[in-house]
């Protein structure tokens, strides 16, 4: 999208090939997207702390970290996810561009949701599918989220009562309805690898 006239894009001091350099790795944006309780919190969270232990540097966006700060204005009307979602792939973007690997976990239910973050990040963006179940995801149900969404408390809920497109082109499906998280997790970094996002060990 073009800048008003009046701004001018900033030219930084030290440009992403010097920050991939120093961090030994390249910037990337990792999309955990599926159903409520699909298991992409954790699995983020188990992620981001193996990259830190390996010494990379990575960041975690989390759907309901983002709705309670950056993103706290929004309701779940159509054009507030979409507006979510945008400020969600913009924030990764920059992260990107400063050599980071960008965890993020959202929802992002539909297609159209998931087109907007492949538009703003090009090349730097993999879409990882978190595959459960409904009733896998219903029987977890941390938040009691499902719960009040079947007793009408939660409009709009992804699941009951708002649709979840699975993705057709996911660069990678995780079974997280029926595999242990350390299994998702292997094969995840597996996969970062053959796909140089991670460096070669």
């Amino acid at each position: 999208m073009p800048l008003p006239n009046n701004l001018l894009a900033p030219i930084a001091s030290i440009r992403r090939p010097q920050r991939e350099a120093r961090n030994g790795h390249r910037g990337a944006a990792i999309l955990l997207t599926g159903l409520p309780a699909a298991g992409k919190s954790t699995l983020a969270q188990a992620l981001h702390a193996e990259l830190f232990a390996r010494g990379l540097q990575s960041v975690v966006l989390d759907g309901d970290g983002l709705r309670v700060g950056l993103n706290r204005d929004l309701g779940f009307s159509d054009a507030d996810r979409q507006e979510n979602i945008r400020r969600a792939s913009e924030l990764a973007a920059l992260l990107v561009e400063n050599g980071q690997i960008v965890i993020l976990a959202m929802i992002a239910p539909l297609a159209e949701l998931r087109d907007v973050f492949a538009r703003c990040l090009g090349e730097d963006y993999r879409e990882v599918w978190c595959s459960a179940s409904l009733a896998v995801c219903e029987q977890r149900d941390p938040k009691g989220h499902y719960a009040r969404a079947r007793r009408g408390e939660l409009g709009g809920f992804t699941g009951v009562s708002a649709p979840y497109e699975p993705p057709l082109h996911a660069s990678l499906v995780l079974d997280t309805g029926t595999q242990p998280v350390e299994a998702c997790l292997d094969r995840l970094l597996t996969w970062l690898g053959e796909c140089s996002v991670l460096p070669k060990a």
